[in-house]
């Protein structure tokens, strides 16, 4: 695993499923869907489009922060519509840069206009993990091999 991998590579390791909802479910029943499937953001689509992010942060600072209720708010009143997305060519570098530059945990990546996944920062800190691990193995492996010959 390359500590310099793409984010095509990435989502062959995670997994392709991506969980997403409309603009007109309400917040509760998007907070029910993260709390079912263990992750912290949703996509949101309309007619087959990403229309935004729906994320716990954007839960916790729009609706209960300000009293709102989340049985009767939409995803659509909460959500920013400006979405920062990657392509699947993109590194894994460029993500954690996107990430830290736009204080966002989550990048969707779209493909020729389609959404074909979504980076966490906890992909990308696994990633970075699993490439460092796998780097000092090679190392371990040389040093051996070099001391035994």
């Amino acid at each position: 695993m390359n500590s310099s991998g793409i984010v095509s590579a990435l989502l062959h390791h995670k997994g392709p499923e991506i969980w997403s909802v409309s603009p007109e479910t309400t917040v509760f029943e998007a907070i029910k869907l993260m709390a079912d499937k263990n992750i912290g953001a949703l996509l949101v689509m309309a007619d087959g489009k990403l229309s935004g992010v729906f994320t716990e942060r954007d839960y916790t600072r729009k609706v209960a922060l300000q009293g709102k209720s989340s049985k009767e708010t939409r995803v659509r009143e909460i959500i920013s519509t400006e979405v920062v997305a990657v392509g699947l060519q993109h590194s894994v570098e460029d993500c954690m840069k996107l990430m830290t530059e736009r204080r966002t945990r989550h990048l969707p990546v779209v493909e020729g206009g389609k959404v074909v996944g979504l980076v966490s920062i906890g992909d990308v800190v696994n990633w970075t993990i699993s490439a460092q691990n796998a780097t000092i193995a090679q190392m371990e492996q040389y040093i051996a091999g070099g001391l035994a010959g």
